[in-house]
């Protein structure tokens, strides 16, 4: 490959992923809710094959459970594999607060504090959809400064299966609570405090639910 090749668009099955996995989020496609690929395909204009490619992803992250010619599904919420996801996405964010505080500047600081500034605003419009994203651009910058990408894919692996958490605690008052702790670790990180950091940052990973919720 050389530099002057096209840029390669953005495959069709990761649009497909990301539309379906904010359906699951928002409750747009509840728990237990069936799932067809042609259907699903048709209402999103793509072909079954990416949605499919999708599919299969989303039940590799236990977003959707499937049973060969039989049944595709939403899946339930599950306490106990949100607790043991959760285990995972702690132990590596609190992992990358160690590892980044000593190496931030102040141009990664001001993008945390911006970050902070959109979820504050995203929980005032009560879009809890606008709220996770501002909250992963938050988080995304110690694990960015921190630069392990066997940490980053860990991450990656374990968070979409805690988003229908996350939606239920941006959507109430508890949400809050999480602002004051963002604004607490980037005043933490920018003082080079970073044992301070990491304890906050598990604070903030642990007011997460993992209740069950029930099924639609």
């Amino acid at each position: 490959m050389t530099a002057l090749e096209p840029v390669p668009r953005r495959l069709l099955r990761d649009e497909a992923y990301d539309a379906l996995l904010e359906a699951i989020v928002s409750g747009e496609l509840p728990p237990g809710q069936k799932l067809n690929d042609a259907e699903l395909a048709e209402r999103l204009g793509l072909s079954r094959a990416p949605v499919r490619q999708a599919l299969a992803r989303l039940a590799a992250e236990r977003l959707v459970v499937s049973k060969p010619q039989s049944y595709t599904r939403v899946a339930p919420v599950v306490a106990e594999e949100i607790r043991d996801a959760l285990a995972v996405v702690q132990a590596m964010h609190a992992l990358a607060v160690r590892e980044a505080v000593p190496r931030m500047t102040g141009e990664h600081l001001d993008r945390m504090r911006a970050a902070n500034a959109a979820f504050v605003r995203a929980l005032d419009a009560e879009d809890a959809l606008a709220a996770i994203a501002a909250d992963d651009a938050l988080h995304a910058v110690p694990i960015e400064v921190c630069g392990n990408a066997a940490l980053a894919e860990t991450v990656r692996r374990y968070t979409p299966l805690l988003r229908r958490p996350e939606r239920r605690r941006f959507s109430s008052a508890a949400a809050r609570a999480s602002a004051e702790r963002h604004d607490a670790l980037i005043a933490a990180c920018a003082a080079g405090e970073t044992d301070a950091a990491v304890a906050l940052s598990g604070e903030i990973w642990g007011g997460l639910d993992t209740t069950d919720e029930p099924e639609a």
